[in-house]
């Protein structure tokens, strides 16, 4: 069992961009949103899109931990319990949806997710700006259930629920560090549901990415430290536009690399 986890990365290079990766996803976790979503098509580069979630679920589970304890405090409940309901039936198609395309459409789909959450913010910012409605179009009957559903399916499509659910709570004003601590606890939910439905239907969790998960840990947690001294001097203005970019590129990124 070793020896064949050792084998799923092949070279002295891919072990550096594994780790590199862990280290991103517990910068993202603590401090600069969706870079982790960057390590998105670089897992998928590694060991494929749809495999590759199975892998990379167990890392944002041991992140995710490390976030909701520190920011526990900071979080708001009343953002996750409104779009909840509707990211639960969103990932239950998504887990129907991956069932039964291949590799290189879900990849696609990974990347589209993305991209169309870059649209909604773009769009629901003019709309505001326009309109001089400040917040009210996020109060909309529709406005929560979309990003509900589109945060359920693109987190089981790939983990890629990151920039969906930032993008929701950029438009509802929070603060950076309010924003990071909801974010955390709201993927985290999502996440831990996702275990058993990964091990019973796609069967993409196996014991030597578990092995795999518990050789990244330490750089999981030096990129969480990373990401705690990050969000504490990143300015607000700069922290919104960094994730954005990071957004904009990683969806790229999956839909045409």
């Amino acid at each position: 069992m070793w020896n064949s986890a050792l084998d799923l990365i092949p070279s002295p290079a891919a072990w550096a961009l594994y780790f590199f990766c862990a280290m991103l996803i517990g910068v993202s976790k603590t401090g600069i949103q969706n870079v982790g979503t960057f390590t998105i098509p670089l897992f998928a580069l590694l060991f494929g899109a749809k495999f590759s979630t199975g892998i990379v679920l167990i890392l944002l589970c041991m992140a995710d931990l490390m976030a909701v304890i520190y920011y526990r405090k900071e979080f708001i409940w009343s953002e996750v319990k409104t779009m909840l309901p509707y990211a639960i039936i969103g990932l239950i198609i998504g887990l129907l949806v991956g069932d039964y395309i291949d590799d290189k459409a879900f990849k696609f789909i990974m990347g589209a997710c993305i991209f169309i959450s870059v649209v909604l913010m773009i769009w629901g910012t003019n709309k505001a700006k326009n309109n001089k409605q400040g917040n009210d179009f996020t109060n909309k009957w529709w406005y929560s259930p979309s990003f509900g559903l589109l945060v359920g399916f693109s987190t089981m499509i790939g983990n890629a629920a990151g920039p969906a659910l930032t993008i929701f709570l950029l438009t509802r004003k929070l603060k950076k560090v309010t924003l990071v601590a909801t974010g955390a606890w709201f993927i985290m939910i999502l996440n831990f549901s996702k275990i058993p439905l990964q091990l019973l239907v796609w069967k993409n969790l196996t014991w030597e990415g578990i092995i795999l998960n518990l050789l990244a840990l330490p750089f999981i947690i030096l990129g969480a430290y990373i990401g705690i001294k990050i969000v504490k001097v990143i300015p607000e203005k700069e922290f919104k536009i960094v994730i954005l970019a990071l957004v904009i590129i990683s969806s790229l990124m999956l839909m045409f690399g």
